[in-house]
């Protein structure tokens, strides 16, 4: 992701979360050299990511696929990528929160190994007042064993 991209990654953000990230949050993200990355189909910038590492760990802070490109695969396919960006910067875990509401992630994230170790309360914004986060965790060395995959 590049400062080019945020016309289309903020665009994307606010099609597909009722509560999304701003400009200046990715301009943030950016400018603190996190691990930002954008996914393109026929040259469509079609969902993006954010991940943080440090201290032997990293979270995945943003993983977002614009409404109209939902049910492809390209959700499992950034998120994997974020996995991979994770490996490489030297995390050994994984870690994420997804609202419970938000059933179609949090059974992607289950699908690749994640289990829940936390509930952080009142963490999202909600229509009425606040919601939930799941706290999730991924252990990158026995998935990476399991599933004998290699960086892409």
């Amino acid at each position: 992701m590049t400062a080019d991209d945020l016309d289309a990654v903020v665009s994307n953000e606010f099609s597909a979360y009722a509560y999304p990230w701003t400009r200046g949050i990715f301009s943030d993200c950016l400018n603190e050299e996190q691990e930002c990355w954008v996914g393109s189909v026929d040259g469509t910038l079609v969902g993006h990511l954010v991940i943080t590492p440090g201290a032997g760990e990293a979270h995945l802070l943003n993983v977002c696929v614009r409404r109209e490109s939902q049910g492809h695969g390209y959700g499992r396919t950034l998120t994997l990528h974020a996995l991979d960006c994770a490996r490489a910067a030297g995390a050994d875990a994984l870690f994420l929160e997804v609202r419970p509401s938000n059933l179609i992630a949090a059974r992607l994230y289950e699908s690749l190994g994640f289990v829940e170790v936390g509930l952080r309360k009142n963490y999202y914004p909600a229509d009425k007042g606040r919601e939930d986060a799941r706290v999730m965790v991924l252990d990158l060395e026995a998935f990476f064993r399991q599933s004998s995959r290699t960086q892409v």
